[in-house]
């Protein structure tokens, strides 16, 4: 019955909470047949291409973050999700230019999974076009168009786009979950989600 949802979700590839919802997202697909649009969202968009240190992203907050890694790392492991020890962000607009592109390619589906597990995982820059190239070849795209893309800003407009959807939408915070006008923030748990699913296929 939710096979005709379209579920769009808004999203960062730098936001651990749009990686944990990652997880609930694919079973939704799974279980329901959800047909999932990835809308880019700008959480730091301010981010020099070198990247900036957790501690100066969060200066002044207050904030312990090796307790907030570990507390992150604990909900990651209870939904299967690998999760390393980043110390770094990183500027991620490049990152949604390819995640753009590869949504046009055959299998191109994989290059979202393959950033998010790049940056928490492995704590690489997906800022930088190198590491964008072999990450997108990691996945089975052709390395030599990736880097044409991402030189040339083929999908600088696509992800403008979104980005202007994302504000006249009224996002502020990722992950937010919208389907047939209605709307979840956050990483919600998963029968939430699939309320959401339940709730658009209803007149």
């Amino acid at each position: 019955m939710s096979q005709s949802v379209v579920l769009e979700v808004f999203s960062d590839y730098v936001c651990p909470w749009c990686y944990l919802a990652s997880a609930r997202v694919a079973r939704l697909k799974q279980e329901h047949g959800v047909k999932v649009e990835l809308v880019h969202f700008p959480l730091h968009p301010e981010t020099p291409p070198e990247g900036k240190s957790l501690q100066e992203l969060f200066a002044g907050r207050g904030y312990d973050i090796p307790k907030l890694q570990a507390q992150m790392r604990a909900r990651m492991q209870a939904e299967g999700l690998p999760y390393g020890d980043r110390k770094m962000t990183y500027n991620s607009r490049l990152a949604q230019e390819l995640g753009k592109w590869a949504d046009t390619q055959p299998g191109g589906e994989a290059i979202h999974d393959a950033l998010f597990r790049a940056y928490f995982v492995e704590g690489r820059n997906i800022g930088d076009a190198d590491v964008l190239v072999q990450i997108a070849e990691s996945v089975g795209l052709p390395g030599a168009e990736a880097r044409q893309v991402l030189a040339e800003r083929t999908f600088k407009a696509a992800v403008d786009a979104d980005w202007q959807k994302s504000h006249e939408y009224g996002v502020t915070g990722v992950p937010t979950f919208v389907a047939a006008g209605r709307g979840v923030v956050g990483a919600q748990p998963y029968e939430v989600l699939e309320q959401l699913v339940e709730e658009a296929t209803r007149p």
